[in-house]
């Protein structure tokens, strides 16, 4: 067989197994946003329909209106709006110190931090209850943010130190001898240089909070705070008429903000891969 055969199967076999995840992972939304538009006969069709003949969008205005989604909706945007603050007002700084200072045990600091991330929220979860219980916290925006930002912090720090490393140290350098400290260095030439890398762990944080389940399903057990994700698992015990395709349209509902914001976000991305660094 020749090089060139051997090159195209090689491509054929990679973009086979592209298509196969992208299957695996869209197959699921597709599925449940099919759900969302189907009546209830539809929904136990004999065999399945995979889409409904007469879709019915009024399931979402349904959802709604009738549903109190739209809170849960806002608490979900305030806790990760603040877990994203959080997470990159105590990260820059320590991905910053961490990529341009050098200390004894800088590398087991790495390493430890590496090693946080690892741990399960499902692990921890009882003994923070406990922990926020002792301290009057639970049912609490606050302890939501601060769990949150203390789960996503070890990887958000670990990630921006990879962006940070790859501004070049002779910038700071350059910036210090016109006068600038290290905090002057830091806002004004090595963050917009790493703004990519910044806006990408946002994306990653907005998600992963965004997407947090047990965590707030064990400490909070007021539905006055309930972010989206509890608040839909709670929809159907505590709402007269809901159904499965009504549960469907509000999972639809709650998955359209952070596609939203990755789809936003994704422009800044490119365009600051495609900014020059440094004017000639």
């Amino acid at each position: 067989m020749s090089q060139i055969w051997r090159q195209r199967l090689t491509d054929c076999a990679i973009y086979l197994a592209y298509a196969v995840i992208i299957i695996f992972f869209l197959f699921p939304v597709f599925w449940v946003f099919s759900l969302s538009l189907r009546t209830v006969p539809e929904l136990y069709a004999s065999p399945p329909i995979w889409f409904p003949l007469h879709p019915q969008f009024q399931n979402y205005t349904f959802v709604l209106h009738q549903t109190p989604i739209g809170g849960y909706l806002i608490h979900s945007l305030i806790i990760v709006t603040a877990t994203i603050a959080v997470v990159l007002g105590i990260g820059i700084p320590a991905a910053y110190a961490l990529s341009r200072f050098r200390f004894r045990l800088s590398r087991s600091v790495l390493t430890a931090i590496l090693v946080c991330q690892m741990i399960s929220p499902v692990v921890i979860v009882i003994p923070l209850y406990h922990f926020l219980s002792i301290l009057n916290l639970l049912n609490n925006y606050a302890a939501l943010i601060l769990v949150y930002s203390a789960l996503a912090l070890p990887f958000s720090t670990w990630f921006l130190k990879g962006f940070l490393d790859a501004v070049p140290h002779e910038l700071d350098e350059s910036a210090q001898i016109d006068g600038c400290n290290r905090f002057q260095t830091l806002r004004r030439v090595v963050l917009p240089l790493a703004m990519p890398g910044i806006t990408s762990a946002a994306i990653l944080v907005a998600v992963l909070s965004w997407s947090q389940f047990v965590v707030p399903f064990i400490l909070v057990d007021d539905s006055s705070i309930y972010p989206v994700t509890v608040g839909l698992v709670n929809l159907q015990s505590n709402s007269d008429g809901i159904t499965l395709q009504y549960l469907a349209a509000g999972s639809m509902i709650a998955i359209i903000p952070v596609m939203i914001v990755f789809i936003f976000l994704q422009r800044f991305i490119v365009s600051g891969l495609t900014n020059g660094a440094v004017k000639g």
